[in-house]
């Protein structure tokens, strides 16, 4: 008995949609939605951040440590929350707040990251006194539970964090 006629087109089609989900898969996304905004942008040359991209691959691989991570901190009475993750978005509107208002940081270019109550600086500062005291400002914003300092004086040195580019 001969093959239908429309399996050639079939297998072309299968072997399309399959090629369609490896490119997806592979591609960089921010697949948690963690929040990531520039904050400032008034020192130029700075190396611009890469935000919190994954792969399909990489997300599947950190969401088990996610979650532990997340909810440890309602299993020990430490959050309003379930999760830490939930404060973020509304931390990191405090946190663009307060860096506009303080009004020292114009003549810097740096970009904030979310997770977990937990906020990453990346980007350009002049001095490590400015940094310092981004540093203290963000860290004295109410459920703020750690500030990671990535910035550099140099923007056009190595930065210590991945670049956009």
């Amino acid at each position: 008995m001969p093959a239908p006629r429309y399996l050639p087109l079939l297998t072309v089609l299968m072997a399309c949609t399959v090629a369609a989900e490896s490119a997806t898969d592979a591609l960089r996304l921010n697949r948690f939605d963690d929040p990531f905004v520039q904050l400032t942008q008034g020192l130029d040359g700075c190396p611009p951040a890469e935000g919190p991209l994954l792969t399909l691959k990489e997300a599947n691989a950190e969401a088990h440590q996610r979650a532990e991570r997340g909810n440890s901190c309602w299993a020990a009475g430490r959050c309003r929350y379930s999760s830490s993750f939930a404060y973020d978005k509304e931390i990191m509107e405090r946190v663009q707040k307060a860096v506009a208002a303080d009004g020292r940081f114009g003549k810097t270019t740096v970009w904030a990251l979310g997770q977990r109550r937990w906020i990453w600086l990346k980007g350009c500062v002049n001095s490590e006194a400015e940094a310092a005291a981004l540093v203290q400002l963000i860290g004295s914003i109410d459920d703020v539970q750690a500030v990671l300092n990535q910035l550099t004086t140099d923007p056009h040195a190595s930065p210590p964090y991945r670049t956009a580019d």
